[in-house]
């Protein structure tokens, strides 16, 4: 269709498709998918997520999870403590989310130009968690601010 083009006589365009919607309403917010990439490296404590995504607060880190967990794509399990530490790993249906990320991302890479302006997106998604969890916390790291309120 050429721009500016008569549009009268045609059919009503089609409402947005609700299971579309619904994947928007999650994913459309910052840092969602971010969190889920790194997640499908392997589950991680709320330390590890907070590094591996440097410029999330913790608050936000901690909000997302929650919305994660609640639309069932994130499991959230506390370890026994003391300290408390409290592991995020993705569901099977989390998990299922994986080949359509692997896909958004080969879309971006040919549809989107690198302006050079996503670099620390690049740096994140191309720096693996280490194989095993770490094994105590660093000094001064904080492990999800929300645990005592859940």
């Amino acid at each position: 269709m050429e721009r500016g083009q008569d549009l009268r006589g045609r059919a009503p365009c089609v409402g947005a498709d609700m299971a579309l919607t619904r994947v928007f309403e999650l994913f459309g917010k910052r840092w969602t998918g971010l969190i889920v990439a790194v997640l499908t490296q392997r589950p991680a404590y709320f330390a590890e997520l907070r590094r591996a995504i440097p410029k999330i607060s913790e608050r936000m880190l901690s909000d997302r999870l929650t919305e994660l967990v609640d639309a069932g794509l994130v499991v959230r399990e506390v370890d026994p403590g003391p300290p408390l530490r409290v592991s995020y790993g993705l569901t099977e249906a989390g998990l299922a989310f994986r080949p359509a990320l692997a896909e958004l991302g080969r879309w971006a890479e040919k549809y989107l130009p690198d302006d050079g302006g996503c670099t620390e997106v690049r740096e994140i998604l191309a720096t693996p968690l280490p194989s095993e969890p770490c094994v105590a916390l660093a000094e001064g790291d904080e492990e999800d601010p929300a645990a005592d309120r859940r």
